[in-house]
């Protein structure tokens, strides 16, 4: 999630939260190709699924890497996992021992 995330950050989430767009949200993404099931991943909640169902179109922050609704299409509602409340930035974190 370059640029708004950086490797060593640490985020607040909360969850059973209604995802709104513009957010970030923990995101299941559908199993790759092969069936294999990806990691949860952060991913930015652009809006409802644009073709009228109940899931949600979410997107990376960073257009050279990463997956998101552009290669899987829009994520059911059961996979947010979580909305993302506070980003704490590595530098603020390594303070506190982490």
């Amino acid at each position: 999630m370059l640029p708004t995330l950086a490797d060593g950050d640490l985020v607040v989430v909360g969850y059973g939260l209604q995802p709104r767009p513009g957010r970030l949200a923990v995101v299941q993404l559908p199993p790759d190709e092969s069936g294999r099931a990806r990691p949860l991943a952060v991913k930015r909640v652009t809006g409802p699924d644009p073709q009228g169902g109940s899931g949600w179109w979410v997107e990376r922050d960073n257009p050279g890497e990463g997956v998101d609704s552009w290669s899987v299409g829009p994520v059911p509602s059961s996979a947010i996992r979580a909305v993302v409340l506070v980003r704490l930035p590595r530098w603020a974190t390594r303070r506190w021992g982490g």
